[in-house]
């Protein structure tokens, strides 16, 4: 029983460290916008924006207005989450009488929570992509709410839902 809980703890513990982020509230500094010195300009263009030009495979894609509130909530629901299962793992192992059982109930039902939130956020995601990755986020949140084990789960399968959305999940 203590070695479960123990696991537990050290699981969303850890989990809930990789959490963490170096940027502000206002997310990551943006990068300077290029400029153009009008002295190296080629000159033989009239039109340098025509409409028949086709973008180059640098050329950034056009995302969803919405995207960046939409990925910032859904990390804000994470690593609330984790911090949620790392305070019902620690209370477990404080208190005597919770049994591994309870524990678990504890576990899975703060999971199916957060899966609820991540699913609405998903609704309100205006591009389609975002929009399945983060309805995958939540089926796999499901899938830690119907877990045997939701602190193996944690461990195993939740650890690797923020890097996910930290590569995936952008405007």
């Amino acid at each position: 029983m203590t070695a479960l809980r123990a696991a537990a703890l050290v699981a969303v513990l850890a989990f809930a460290a990789g959490c963490q982020s170096d940027d502000t509230a206002d997310g990551p500094a943006a990068a300077p916008a290029p400029t153009v010195d009008a002295s190296t300009a080629p000159t033989d263009s009239v039109e340098p924006f025509a409409a028949t030009s086709t973008p180059s495979a640098s050329t950034p894609a056009v995302t969803a207005a919405n995207t960046a509130e939409v990925c910032g909530e859904v990390d804000r629901l994470i690593l609330a989450g984790s911090k949620k299962l790392a305070a019902d793992s620690a209370e477990a192992t404080r208190d005597k009488e919770t049994t591994p059982d309870e524990l678990n109930d504890r576990l899975k039902r703060t999971i199916a929570g957060l899966a609820g939130d991540v699913r609405k956020q998903a609704a309100r995601a205006e591009d389609p992509e975002i929009e399945k990755l983060i309805t995958d986020v939540a089926k796999q949140l499901d899938g830690g709410a119907k877990a045997a084990s939701p602190a193996k789960w944690l461990g195993e399968t939740f650890v690797d839902i923020p890097p996910k959305l930290a590569r995936d999940c952008h405007a």
